[in-house]
């Protein structure tokens, strides 16, 4: 075949000019909200039918909603851990809430590649605004030390329990807050305010705002983790009622306990908040190539005083658990994703992932350089329908209060858990046909309970802290 040099000229052109096209479109921004001990049926659109939540509904409407979703952990700070590092629970560097008699454990260290750190690399300003968790002021864990231009909120998990602290940090430096605490506890800033001034959860999302304002001519990746609706703790032990909200607001009249009032405002009053946030990226002219996510740390949680109950709500939907359970109401929860023109409006993705993939994500989408080791898949494909989603052969959990227990999911559907020990019996649950689980087909299917045991065996690594007990 004859081809004219013309031709062949119009042709490197074409590739030329395309290539600059590639090389010139812009990078998205991307906005990480996580809320704290949400249940996968607190939404409007996973189901809930009595707290409102408006704008995140919207958000799914336009948007892709995950119906099986999966935390790092059941709780705070191990979930964290495989969010900012894409490696799993037997992996991770944090496998547990230490709290105040093992700090060190609760600790990233040097060593430790997150999410931030890779998108910083790639040009990114990066902002952690809310609750870390993963290391305290001054030490190895601090959240500066780990990829984040900017930080502003509770460094210690403890001290996030207090919604009208009397201090929070910014960039490593204590910051003075007008609220006046009465101290509970060993962990400085716990307790309860006896005057409240300013709301935690306000301040954050002001924050956030001024960070995307500021922000808004290069790429950004914002990290904005809420502290509500978990409660505080220390309050309910002295007052009984550890939902702590500047007011009701549409529940101030229902004839609720209040604790139940207090847990449905914190929802609304966040949900109205993240609707300021994204009117404000339509504002800047920012929408359309911003990447927002939002999600739960892990499954409900019973706290807060003996009057909060999470069935009120039916806070897990229609899953078995809440917070510290193995099972998927502990650790399943919402995952909406929205980048306008990119992902498909009201999609509904049935896709098993799970924390740990927002490192592969991130990185694919952004063109930042992985680290070595990793136990993350993009959803890429999934989100933007770019080819066949890959999928995980299983996913993988240990917890380590009471004891030491593990679950695994196989193939997005049969999911094994061993409770305690690893001598005890595997349980095996079919979630395509038993959500709740509750039926054990352990005896039924042995060669499934066998690969499950397997998985438990090799997925776990020792690291100083966290070893797993001789069977």
């Amino acid at each position: 075949m004859n081809v004219s040099p013309r031709f062949v000229c119009v042709l490197i052109s074409l590739l030329f000019y395309a290539c600059l096209a590639s090389a010139a479109a812009p990078r998205p921004n991307i906005i990480f909200i996580l809320a704290d001990d949400l249940g996968y049926g607190d939404l409007g659109s996973y189901g809930q039918k009595i707290i409102r939540t408006p704008h995140l509904d919207q958000l799914a409407a336009e948007g892709m909603r995950f119906t099986q979703f999966y935390a790092g952990n059941t709780v705070c700070a191990p979930s964290r851990s495989v969010l900012m590092t894409g490696l799993h629970m037997g992996h991770t560097r944090v496998r547990g809430n230490a709290g105040t008699e093992n700090p060190e454990a609760q600790m990233l260290r040097a060593g430790d590649v997150t999410v931030a750190r890779v998108l910083q690399a790639a040009g990114y300003t990066t902002a952690l605004i809310g609750k870390w968790g993963l290391g305290n002021a001054g030490d190895e864990g601090e959240p500066r030390k780990h990829g984040f231009d900017y930080s502003f909120g509770f460094l210690n998990q403890t001290h996030a329990h207090n919604h009208y602290p009397d201090f929070l940090w910014r960039n490593g430096e204590r910051v003075p807050l007008p609220n006046v605490v009465t101290q509970v506890g060993p962990v400085e800033g716990t307790g309860y305010a006896t005057k409240r001034v300013v709301y935690a959860s306000d301040l954050f999302f002001d924050e956030a705002r001024d960070f995307i304002a500021r922000s808004k001519k290069r790429p950004f990746f914002l990290y904005l983790a809420l502290t509500v609706p978990h409660a505080n703790n220390e309050r309910a032990r002295v007052l009984g009622d550890g939902q702590e909200v500047p007011s009701y607001g549409p529940y101030a009249d229902q004839p609720w306990p209040d604790a139940q009032k207090g847990q449905a405002a914190m929802i609304t009053r966040m949900d109205a908040r993240i609707g300021d946030l994204l009117a404000q990226l339509k504002t800047l002219g920012l929408d359309d190539n911003t990447l927002v996510i939002f999600s739960s740390d892990n499954g409900p949680h019973r706290e807060g005083g003996p009057l909060h109950n999470p069935e009120f709500f039916a806070a897990s939907g229609p899953l078995n658990g809440t917070k510290r359970a193995l099972t998927d109401g502990g650790i399943r929860v919402p995952w909406i994703a929205r980048w306008v023109g990119k992902i498909k409006a009201g999609a509904v993705s049935a896709h098993a992932g799970y924390f740990g993939d927002v490192m592969a994500t991130f990185v694919e989408l952004t063109g930042a350089t992985a680290p070595k080791i990793l136990d993350s898949i993009s959803l890429v494909p999934e989100l933007l329908g770019r080819g066949e989603q890959a999928k995980h052969p299983y996913l993988y959990w240990e917890f380590y209060e009471k004891g030491f227990s593990q679950a695994v999911l196989l193939d997005g559907r049969w999911k094994g858990i061993r409770l305690l020990k690893p001598s005890a019996p595997i349980r095996l649950y079919d979630l395509q046909h038993d959500l709740g689980e509750k039926t054990d087909l352990a005896a039924q299917l042995p060669e499934l309970v066998a690969r499950a045991a397997a998985v438990m065996r090799e997925a776990h690594v020792d690291n100083e802290f966290w070893k797993a007990p001789a069977p």
